[in-house]
């Protein structure tokens, strides 16, 4: 028979992802620096949050399934099923991930060559005419 865990109170459960070490350069970077990096993982399981939450209109702000960053001190490490899972209170989450599709900032503007979005950090580029020079 398969258990899973149900968080009580404040607290998620998360499974890690393996730490990416390659990065886009290609640079390899070893294990065993000072300060571990933040961890990510996917959210399994949420609890239901604190009595008084309710009562102040506190939800909360993590689901199952969201790609979250944690730091590598947060929570405990617990065995179920032999699968590795940290349980952790959600106030000790960094941040959830989110994939942007069109930046609520400079989606619907031309930002000018070399301007850049102060909220997703595109570029402006200058505008092609249809042979690929500029127009």
């Amino acid at each position: 028979m398969r258990q899973q865990l149900r968080p009580v109170f404040d607290q998620v459960v998360i499974k890690e992802l393996e730490p990416d070490r390659v990065r886009r350069s290609g640079l390899l970077v070893p294990p065993g620096t000072h300060e571990p990096p933040p961890q990510h993982g996917i959210v399994l399981a949420v609890g239901p949050g604190l009595d008084w939450w309710a009562g102040a209109g506190v939800q909360m702000p993590v689901k199952p399934g969201d790609h979250v960053v944690f730091p590598a001190s947060a929570g405990a490490w617990v065995e179920v099923d032999e699968e590795r899972l940290l349980v952790c209170r959600v106030g000790q989450l960094l941040g959830v991930l989110e994939q942007v599709e069109d930046c609520p900032h400079c989606s619907d503007i031309v930002l000018a060559p070399g301007d850049t979005c102060p909220v997703c950090g595109r570029v402006g580029r200058a505008s092609t005419g249809a042979l690929g020079g500029p127009e």
